[in-house]
């Protein structure tokens, strides 16, 4: 005897509706599908088309649906009801809370803007954040980017003209060695993991610098469990033993950084520290050929790494110079900085071997 089986369907739309956009929960910008139902969101995955992530989504992306529907997401202005601390709160209405911001901040702004301090959080409105306090009149105030990638990106435009994610990123396909410092435990990146994927794949050798080992560093081929707080200060020592070493690509810092760059060096002149510019305002350098400063970027410019020039009782040197006379000093050299930093002299310099390479 037979039964009837009630028709299931085992695979049910999970939605009427996908739009294509880019993941906000971190600065990677993945690219994602936002599956929709009834206009609400109902699913979020990883869109393979995207050349960021090629579909990869990590378990901080995927929680993103919870932005939308988290209990916790507030719909209205909260107004504190209770002493500072007590977490007692009340719903208002936008007119309500947008009189109070008024009644508070106009009198700041018509008398001392300047007294004004304010922070906010990892939103896509941090960019108006500068904008809006030069307009009110305060230089106080800050971003989470500043804490974070702003950091990471503007060092990285600086040194190498670029950086991750919507600054650029590294040059994966060619890299013979990467290394890695500091990576929060918490860090998904997309990027980074498939990048990673792609120098291991090929060969390309890892060097992973971080107090603990586990996530990137996990699988960098060499892993230096530094000592928290002393990164820069294992990196000066690479300095100094790369400098020392004559190791220096002093065409790379000529043609691409600021190393030629004349800088005054008078403690007395209101120019203390500042490069040495034309009436254009370009930077200048010392040109080998003449023997005289010209434009950093003028036809036909040698510029000069290793010396100075004086004029009007004024010293300028290269900022090349600054950095040897500064990193050359024996509180540099591996065997100063390696119980601070918890790294051996002779693993200091087999680094910086590699980097010489």
């Amino acid at each position: 005897m037979s039964l009837d089986q009630p028709p299931l369907d085992t695979s049910p739309p999970v939605a009427d509706e996908v739009r294509k956009t880019t993941c906000y929960m971190c600065a990677c910008r993945c690219g994602i599908n936002v599956h929709l139902r009834d206009g609400k969101v109902k699913y979020i995955e990883g869109n393979r088309d995207h050349p960021v992530n090629r579909g990869v989504l990590c378990a901080k992306g995927s929680a993103g649906i919870m932005s939308v529907h988290a209990p916790s997401r507030l719909r209205k202005p909260l107004k504190r009801t209770g002493p500072r601390g007590s977490g007692q709160f009340e719903e208002i209405e936008w007119d309500e809370a947008l009189e109070i911001a008024v009644s508070w901040l106009k009198p700041l702004h018509e008398t001392a803007p300047e007294k004004l301090a304010f922070f906010t959080g990892r939103d896509q409105s941090q960019s108006f954040t500068g904008w809006w306090a030069q307009a009110f009149g305060t230089p106080n105030y800050a971003a989470h980017g500043g804490f974070c990638s702003v950091n990471m990106a503007a060092a990285g435009i600086y040194t190498m003209g670029g950086s991750f994610w919507e600054f650029g990123q590294p040059d994966w396909e060619r890299t013979k060695l990467f290394m890695l410092f500091g990576v929060a435990e918490d860090h998904d990146s997309n990027p980074i993991k498939m990048g990673i994927g792609r120098l291991k794949a090929r060969g390309a050798k890892i060097i992973a610098v971080n107090p603990i080992r586990s996530g990137y560093n996990a699988v960098a081929d060499e892993w230096v469990g530094i000592t928290p707080g002393t990164d820069g200060l294992f990196i000066l020592s690479l300095i100094h033993v790369l400098m020392k070493a004559g190791k220096i690509d002093l065409d790379y810092l000529i043609r691409y950084t600021n190393a030629p760059f004349l800088v005054n060096c008078d403690e007395a002149s209101p120019e203390w520290g500042l490069f040495l510019r034309d009436e254009t305002g370009a930077p200048l350098v010392l040109d080998r050929a003449t023997g005289k400063p010209a434009p950093h970027d003028g036809a036909g410019v040698k510029p000069d790494l290793a010396n100075g020039w004086r004029h009007g009782g004024t010293t300028h040197k290269t900022v090349f110079q600054l950095m040897a006379e500064t990193y050359l000093d024996p509180r540099y050299a591996p065997e100063a900085v390696a119980e601070r930093c918890g790294v051996s002299p002779e693993r200091i310099r087999h680094i910086a071997g590699e980097l010489a390479l």
